[in-house]
């Protein structure tokens, strides 16, 4: 059987409150070995722990300011998220459930640029979190590569590695990403929507060793799902639209993105 990784899962969500015993369950019967769950804003700081406490070793969280939530109090709710934290990392508790990563976290302009500053502030808050701790990134980017980017740059030989999180881009871009060398990008459902040119562009740019698979869930659902709720056990259809654009086994697809998590996670299975 494949085992697999999700490392985008919005598991704390309210979509998942009523029924997130039978969510994990399919997920482990379709592959799914381990699952990431982001932090996007201040209430997230417990209801993530919430998730990740209810399945140790299976559910690991994140803790970071999501670019669509920058609002003028910025600066406030990531210190809360650093006092927790902190606290999490003091922890003396022989098994700890500790954070894997800063985010999500990111530039998101595509409504409205109103808190332009203030998500670029936040955002290099949390690269110097990253830096200062040794943690990875997962980065949020949307119509906001350029910015990021620029953003990044002085950081890059510092930043211990991480993922752009939902790619969706055109061969450039991913090239533009992937001179982080450290950074892998996350290929979710977009990649079997009919209109989508990943299937095309992913093999003539991005080797597998610079993809992780993801859900973004409950958002983003593969075909045949489209229109319902996603969730982990999906992440089986990106596999198999992957290996049959980079004309390899889904085993293949699963044991390279797999390595990749490792290497930037530090989660094995």
């Amino acid at each position: 059987m494949l085992r697999f990784i999700d490392t985008h899962a919005h598991l704390d969500g309210e979509e998942f409150q009523e029924d997130l015993p039978e969510v994990i369950a399919r997920a482990k019967s379709a592959g799914v070995a381990a699952i990431l769950v982001p932090g996007v804003e201040s209430s997230s700081i417990n209801s993530v722990m919430a998730v990740c406490s209810q399945y140790p070793g299976y559910c690991y969280p994140m803790i970071g300011l999501q670019p669509e939530e920058v609002k003028a109090d910025w600066a406030d709710v990531l210190g809360e998220m650093r006092k927790a934290l902190d606290n999490n990392i003091q922890s003396q508790d022989s098994s700890p459930l500790k954070y894997i990563a800063i985010g999500e976290c990111g530039l998101d302009f595509y409504w409205s640029r109103d808190f332009e500053k203030e998500q670029l502030a936040a955002f290099e808050e949390q690269v110097r979190w990253s830096i200062e701790l040794q943690l990875p990134l997962m980065i949020h980017c949307r119509k906001a590569q350029n910015e990021l980017l620029h953003l990044m740059r002085p950081y890059e030989k510092q930043l211990t590695g991480g993922v752009f999180h939902c790619f969706t881009g055109n061969q450039q871009e991913a090239e533009e990403f992937l001179r982080f060398d450290r950074f892998c990008l996350g290929i979710g459902g977009v990649s079997t929507f009919k209109s989508s040119h990943l299937r095309e562009d992913l093999p003539a740019a991005v080797p597998l060793e610079r993809i992780v698979l993801e859900t973004d869930s409950p958002y983003m659902s593969p075909v045949p799902h489209r229109g319902k709720r996603n969730e982990s056990a999906y992440v089986i259809e990106v596999i198999q639209t992957l290996a049959r654009s980079y004309g390899v086994t889904e085993q293949e697809v699963a044991e390279k993105t797999n390595d990749n998590v490792r290497r930037i996670f530090e989660v094995g299975i």
